[in-house]
């Protein structure tokens, strides 16, 4: 029987939600399918509210564990300088990069925004860039490397430099309004941005340049998409061409550098990187220009001779060990409970979510697969609301820059948990790749493609059943 979620009731089962088990749950005044609705998570699942919402290790991580998760967790939040310096553990950043910490992009472990209109700070955005293969060589090199960086400025623009160095140019946005009018007569405005590169110091970008600008996304869950099992996520990928309602997803096929060998993409806008470890050391490489193992290469391209005329913190600059505990750090972010799931305005939204088809791409109950390394994240059955494939969603979100296997329309469905905490976490509500979208209903009124027939039954509804929908991804 379903129950009013009240905040008393809500904090009695919250306060002990972890340590529900399926003997205790006969005695709690809420169904099993309700308490594993809240555990998003699964047993890693907290109960946090506000600016820290994702900021909590695992709920399940041992205590034993926890020095590693905050060690982890201050190569994360803490500023790296330039070399040299007496911190040597944290020195060699940039000559060129875009922050020099990870936590100014995923700011408290959540998501990035684009630049205000004018406004040159794009400290948690970045925009890809690359070229159409137009040889055989470059052609061989895309199947390996994904992309075709810029000759001059590389796979993505550094908008930041050292002292001594220039950075290689400034991000600017601005929007176009696209009015959308709903089947009850309101007209929702959506904004279409335009991306410009301005005070490229470098030289010209190549004329046929491909730019995607990107947003950081959450850091909450990572852990436990890196463990779902490529079976299952080549089963629904079956189940969705069998019931031929339009939607199609893939998996991507990137390059793994540690293993030498292809393997399946999961992070990433358009799922680019295989594996957490891989995912950081990219990140500590292209966003705050710091070598590793991993990627032994300074981010500068042999037209920009600054890399060498300026000290750097060691080879590598990142070490083993510190990649580890970042990777430790972001496996065991956990993902916060979900809220106000008895509302009737949610229970209904929820019902519509799966009427107009949505949980096609945006799949919930999934079991992560059983792991020995990181026995928090194994075996857990969680909500992600993603399928880690990759689907068109039309002409309107395209960049049209492919990475590996996904083309220039084709985006890794994002997962939805947490999405409810993220004005909270990150003072604002922007979404997608880029945030253009100001606002949940913007975000869904912005696919097409594949989800065009979901987009199109959504327009239709009425006010009602929008807030009620709303209210459904607003509980996540």
């Amino acid at each position: 029987m379903k129950l009013p979620f009240t905040s008393k009731a809500a904090g009695l089962l919250l306060s002990t939600l972890i340590s529900v088990s399926s003997a205790q749950a006969k005695d709690s005044p809420f169904s099993a399918e309700d308490i594993q609705a809240m555990k998003s998570g699964g047993e890693t699942t907290v109960r946090k509210n506000g600016a820290n919402a994702f900021s909590l290790p695992a709920a399940n991580l041992p205590l034993s564990k926890r020095l590693d998760f905050s060690v982890g967790n201050s190569f994360f939040r803490n500023p790296w300088v330039q070399a040299p310096a007496t911190t040597d553990a944290r020195d060699g950043l940039g000559p060129l990069f875009n922050t020099n910490g990870c936590q100014n992009c995923h700011i408290k472990d959540g998501r990035g925004h684009p630049p205000q209109q004018g406004d040159s700070n794009a400290v948690s955005m970045l925009v890809r860039l690359s070229i159409p293969a137009q040889t055989a060589e470059q052609k061989q090199a895309i199947i390996k490397n994904g992309v075709i960086p810029d000759p001059i400025y590389g796979g993505q623009l550094q908008d930041f430099s050292l002292s001594g160095a220039k950075p290689e140019g400034q991000i600017h946005l601005t929007y176009q309004d696209v009015p959308v009018t709903m089947g009850d007569g309101e007209v929702i405005t959506l904004r279409k941005p335009q991306l410009t590169i301005t005070d490229l110091n470098y030289g010209p970008m190549h004329p046929e340049v491909m730019m995607s600008a990107r947003v950081a996304p959450p850091m909450i869950g990572l852990g436990l998409l890196e463990l779902i099992p490529e079976q299952t996520l080549e089963q629904i990928a079956k189940e969705q061409q069998a019931e031929e309602q339009g939607v199609s997803g893939k998996l991507n096929r990137v390059w793994d550098v540690e293993a030498q060998d292809f393997a399946v993409g999961r992070f990433g806008w358009k799922a680019g990187q295989p594996s957490l470890m891989q995912q950081n050391a990219a990140a500590f490489n292209g966003d705050l220009g710091l070598t590793s193992e991993l990627f032994p290469v300074e981010n500068c391209s042999d037209m920009q001779l600054i890399c060498e005329q300026l000290p750097n913190g060691g080879k590598p600059e990142v070490s083993r060990n510190v990649l580890t505990f970042v990777e430790f750090y972001s496996r065991h972010l956990a993902v916060p409970a979900r809220r106000n799931v008895n509302d009737p305005q949610v229970v209904k939204g929820e019902a519509l979510f799966a009427e107009v088809g949505c949980q096609s791409c945006h799949v919930t109950q999934i079991k992560t697969a059983k792991s020995t390394e990181t026995p928090a994240l194994s075996e857990q059955l969680i909500n992600p609301y993603t399928d880690l494939l990759l689907h068109d969603l039309g002409e309107g979100l395209a960049d049209h820059r492919g990475e590996y296997l996904a083309n220039g329309r084709e985006w890794r469905t994002a997962p939805l948990w947490g999405l409810g905490y993220t004005e909270e976490v990150n003072g604002h509500t922007n979404l997608l790749h880029d945030g253009r979208a100001r606002n949940v209903m913007e975000a869904i009124l912005w696919h097409g493609g594949e989800a065009q027939m979901s987009r199109d039954k959504v327009v239709a509804f009425s006010k009602t059943d929008r807030e009620a929908l709303v209210a459904f991804l607003h509980s996540l």
